[in-house]
């Protein structure tokens, strides 16, 4: 307000309301919305783009490039999409729950063709917004009409955002022991542990496969085992499954955990995404299915999802899902599609290779085995905050500060110089590269 105005009503507590009123009239309506914090990986998008080394690697954030550093599209993914324009489909709306034909072919992906989820209709399977919109709507749901505690229990550490999407869905977020600092394997006394002091009827979530950040996976025994601790604990499991494919580059072996839990009889809720293994990311195509004890479940849980997503965003985009579908529809393109899979795969597997045998070049006095031990498209380095911090600062490599390091950004270019700028932040030498 101008000191003009101001001064003339300053001589009385009416006044002084007056002013009050006024200057709630002049301010805007949204003064009160804060500034948010910086998201720590995509804020690595940012800081890459800024920099200005020639030599500048970027293991922060989880996109998959080629061996020059660039976005991929997969050779399915282009057949797929030339056969989707010469159909000349239209733009009308997806019915609320997606493409039908998509959502039975996601769930025998997930499951397997003839495995009795799908024979006998245990499942009720719809498309999302890739696989950030399947757990929100999983989030929604469970909210709702779950009958246990409303709290789930997140792998420490999981993908950043998990906490945001259930949290935000009015759940109590908690976590259990995943990983063990030190300890570059799957602890299944650790975990174990940590899942037997989790209240039953509690949410538990897993990574299907691939996990992420530790690229550090159960064995086939193990989720053997997990299968019946859930089992024994009565929890509801939801599975993260982002990455298949990317584990082992065989989609039916990354699916085993997932089909083990259904072989045994349990009820639990799988997340899809094809952004990473079909390279779909701005389409977001995802899925969700609920497997249940009986068919007579999936037409009441059809109904509700149905209504939450008519309240959120009426329906799914149609453009990504008719390419997944003319993948996952035709014997040919279905696999071609594999073959790309497993060829992204066997690329990051080289990498993995390629950077272990470097650092052991270089001379870095600390074992690098788990490089090659881990799955998929991450590795816990064992690299500390600080480390991480001087990767950047001094050698623009961009990491988390975690130490997660995504091997999507590792190209035959650049994998020696990574190795070099980690042995001198783990060694403090003062070599040249």
């Amino acid at each position: 307000m101008p000191v003009a105005i101001s001064s003339v009503f300053l001589g009385s507590s009416k006044n002084f309301r007056v002013i009050q009123r006024l200057n709630m009239r002049l301010s805007s309506w949204w003064s009160a919305v804060p500034l948010a914090p910086p998201d720590p990986i995509l804020g690595k998008i940012d800081s890459f783009a800024n920099d200005r080394n020639p030599r500048k690697v970027n293991v922060g954030i989880g996109i998959y490039r080629d061996d020059n550093g660039k976005p991929y599209i997969l050779p399915s993914v282009r057949r797929a999409e030339c056969r989707v324009f010469e159909k000349k489909l239209d733009k009308e709306y997806l019915p609320h729950t997606g493409c039908p034909t998509f959502t039975q072919l996601a769930a025998k992906l997930a499951f397997g063709k003839k495995h009795s989820v799908i024979t006998d209709g245990k499942h009720a399977t719809f498309q999302t917004i890739s696989g950030t919109g399947a757990l929100r709507l999983i989030g929604i749901l469970v909210k709702e009409f779950f009958p246990g505690h409303k709290e789930i229990y997140l792998p420490n550490p999981s993908w950043g955002n998990h906490e945001n999407i259930f949290r935000n869905s009015g759940l109590t977020v908690n976590s259990y022991e995943y990983f063990q600092p030190g300890c570059f394997k799957f602890n299944e006394g650790v975990v174990f542990d940590a899942i037997n002091k989790i209240p039953e009827k509690s949410l538990i979530l897993f990574h299907a496969c691939g996990h992420n950040p530790t690229g550090i996976d159960p064995s086939p025994e193990q989720w053997r085992e997990l299968s019946q601790l859930i089992k024994r604990r009565n929890l509801l499991t939801i599975f993260d499954l982002t990455y298949l494919g990317f584990a082992s580059g065989d989609i039916d072996r990354d699916a085993f955990g997932v089909r083990q839990f259904a072989s045994d009889g349990l009820e639990f809720i799988v997340a899809q995404s094809f952004a990473k293994n079909m390279g779909l990311y701005g389409e977001r195509v995802g899925a969700v299915s609920f497997v249940t004890k009986s068919p007579d479940h999936c037409s009441n849980i059809l109904s509700q999802v149905t209504e939450c997503i008519k309240g959120m965003y009426w329906s799914p985009p149609n453009h990504g899902v008719r390419i997944a579908t003319e993948i996952l529809n035709d014997k040919e393109l279905f696999h071609e599609w594999k073959e790309d899979v497993k060829g992204m795969t066997e690329r990051l597997t080289r990498m993995r290779y390629s950077l272990k045998r470097y650092l052991e070049k270089w001379g870095s006095s600390r074992s690098w085995e788990h490089i090659t031990d881990h799955v998929g498209w991450f590795t816990y380095s064992g690299l500390n905050s600080l480390e991480c911090q001087c990767l950047t600062s001094k050698y623009s490599v961009h990491i988390t500060k975690d130490g997660r390091m995504a091997l999507t950004g590792v190209t035959p270019d650049n994998v020696e110089y990574l190795a070099f700028a980690i042995r001198e932040v783990t060694l403090h030498n003062k070599g040249k590269f």
